[in-house]
């Protein structure tokens, strides 16, 4: 894990635990240029409000604490699949 995706990780652990308390989860995959991939997991996947927690949870979180963050964007698969 290089050290952008370490900054990540740390922000996206402070957001895991409000995650987990509804029975979803996010995991970092990948950061490429400054665009940060997650992948969603438990009842995360099948919540409405998945666009919401992804733009205003996850990506402007992201953005306030780590300038260099362009863009969050959900995918499916890890990086070894």
């Amino acid at each position: 894990m290089n050290e952008r995706e370490l900054e990540v990780k740390q922000v996206i652990d402070t957001l895991r635990p409000a995650m987990e308390t509804d029975g979803g989860g996010v995991d970092l995959v990948s950061v490429q240029d400054g665009i940060v991939h997650v992948k969603f997991r438990g009842a995360c996947l099948l919540c409405p409000s998945i666009g919401l927690t992804l733009r205003i949870g996850i990506e402007k979180t992201l953005k306030d604490k780590l300038r260099w963050v362009r863009e969050v964007v959900q995918t499916e698969q890890y990086p070894d699949q």
